[in-house]
């Protein structure tokens, strides 16, 4: 009985599993050239490739949906998964793992339902990061002296911040030209608020002091791109404060969370920004006729308090009488006193037991004694002055004897020292001549002793060294176990090889019957 059995022959054509696949990919191709499909957005990948891959699905099927690279920087929608939009594009089949796909060109949401969804969602996600937090909100400064202004050049928006500016304060404004709807308004507007920021201090062009964004009014479309996550992180990353003026008062972007302040209509964030110069003239004027009434209320009321000060005080003669008073009374009792107490000092004087002329004399004795003393006084001065000169001289020139001993005994010493390394130095030479020729002798006597001890020399005399792969090789019956080894002579080696059978290991004699063992 035969194993297999012939199968019967058939007409029909057989595929390789490449021409179906083809022919399907052909087919798909050929009937779905270009589709809009509506449908939810599910499980968005993002790989480092730069492509998106992402779902497409209702409550019934799914699509697997794709978007190359180029394609992907250019989509004015970016996929979010759980919103609905109607993607664009062409059907195929991937074969490698036999599934058909949606190469996705467009994707715009499925009504406005869809997009306040996704502003929602996005909004959420933003603000659970911290970047509508009103502790990051900053006040706006008083008089800015440059404003930088980020919209349309050629809009109704710039036209009215301006006039509005004009007629309220007059100041500089920079004007950053950008498109306010599209593709390419969300990089545009970053790119205006982060170059503000970007600008130096003390650059030739000056940095502005205030920032408004500003857009007329529109649809949500019209508007998303101020929605944009770019838009929102690059308004809340500015260290000018910004004013967010888009739309009209109804309308509500995602940069007005993120903006220090939401001017309703771009003509309110003129208005925000500066304020009135005639209200400010009248102000000033105002204050300034308050504070020259201050002063002279002021004024005034010193004075007063000044006067009544003055009525408590009373009188100044009043203070003065009694003691012009008290003056009157010493005066006349002090000229009998006067009297009185020169007439005790002549008496006093004329009691004295020596005459006027014995005082006279001897006060012409006690100054004739002290100018003998004011004669001999330079003459002393003089002669202590020589004998400290004559001191001086004494030390300095028993300083400079023991200076010179000094010097003579420590140049001797060193001379002593000098003597005493030559000699020393004398006697290494000396003793290395001594020594060193026995030592060099003995050396050489050891080097000719181990030559003649060396193997080298037992080569010479017609003797061979064997060596084997372990080592030196001592015996035949070794050399006839080992297939390859070398022969040393003395000029060199050669190798060489074995082609005895090895030694078979030599039989024990084998006991006979009857005879035991002694062990």
């Amino acid at each position: 009985m035969e194993l297999f059995e012939d199968t019967p022959a058939s007409n029909a054509h057989e595929f390789t599993v490449s021409e179906i696949s083809g022919a399907v990919k052909r087919v798909i191709e050929g009937e779905f050239g270009r589709v809009r499909v509506r449908g939810e957005i599910g499980r968005v990948s993002r790989p480092s490739s730069g492509h998106l891959y992402f779902d497409l699905k209702d409550e019934r099927a799914c699509i697997a949906a794709v978007t190359w690279k180029g394609q992907a920087a250019r989509l004015s929608t970016r996929p979010e998964e759980g919103i609905e939009v109607i993607a664009t594009g062409r059907l195929t089949t991937f074969p490698g793992q036999s599934k058909y796909q949606l190469i996705v060109e467009e994707i715009e949401p499925a009504g406005a339902g869809a997009l306040m969804m996704m502003l929602e969602k996005r909004r959420k996600a933003l603000a659970a990061e911290g970047l509508f937090d009103e502790s990051r909100k900053r006040p706006l400064p008083y008089l800015p002296r440059v404003i930088g202004v980020v919209t349309s050049p050629s809009g109704a928006v710039i036209r009215d911040i301006l006039h509005r500016l004009r007629d309220r304060f007059p100041t500089r404004v920079l004007i950053w030209p950008v498109a306010v709807q599209g593709e390419g308004c969300a990089p545009q507007v970053a790119a205006a608020i982060q170059g503000f920021n970007a600008l130096p201090g003390d650059g030739p062009i000056p940095r502005p002091e205030l920032i408004i964004v500003a857009r007329g009014g529109g649809s949500l479309e019209d508007l998303w791109g101020f929605n944009e996550e770019a838009v929102v992180r690059a308004a809340a990353a500015s260290d000018i404060p910004l004013i967010s003026a888009v739309g009209h008062e109804t309308d509500t972007t995602l940069i007005d969370f993120a903006a220090d302040r939401r001017a309703p209509t771009p003509t309110a964030a003129a208005e925000m920004a500066v304020p009135v110069r005639a209200e400010l003239a009248a102000r000033l004027a105002e204050m300034r006729a308050r504070i020259m009434r201050a002063a002279q209320t002021g004024n005034q009321r010193q004075r007063q308090r000044l006067a009544d000060l003055g009525r408590a005080l009373g009188r100044p003669q009043a203070l003065t009488d009694p003691a012009r008073q008290r003056f009157d009374l010493f005066a006349e009792r002090l000229e009998p006193a006067l009297r009185g107490f020169v007439r005790a000092r002549r008496d006093r004087l004329n009691a004295l037991p020596l005459s006027l002329s014995a005082l006279r004399a001897m006060l012409r004795n006690r100054r004739e004694a002290l100018q003998a003393h004011r004669q001999r006084l330079p003459l002393c001065l003089a002669r202590l002055r020589q004998r400290k000169a004559e001191r001086l001289a004494d030390l300095g020139q028993r300083l400079e004897r023991a200076r010179s001993r000094m010097l003579g005994d420590s140049a001797r010493q060193i001379a002593r020292d000098r003597n005493a390394l030559d000699q020393l130095g004398t006697r290494l030479a000396a003793g290395a001549a001594r020594i060193l020729p026995p030592r060099r002798e003995t050396l050489e006597r050891l080097d000719r002793l181990r030559q003649t001890l060396g193997y080298r020399e037992t080569l010479r005399r017609g003797f061979a060294v064997v060596h084997g792969p372990a080592g030196l090789i001592t015996a035949a019956a070794e050399a006839a176990q080992t297939p390859r080894f070398e022969i040393e002579f003395l000029d060199g080696r050669m190798a060489a090889r074995s082609d005895a059978p090895p030694a078979k290991p030599a039989r024990r004699p084998r006991q006979p019957r009857d005879q035991k063992s002694l062990f």
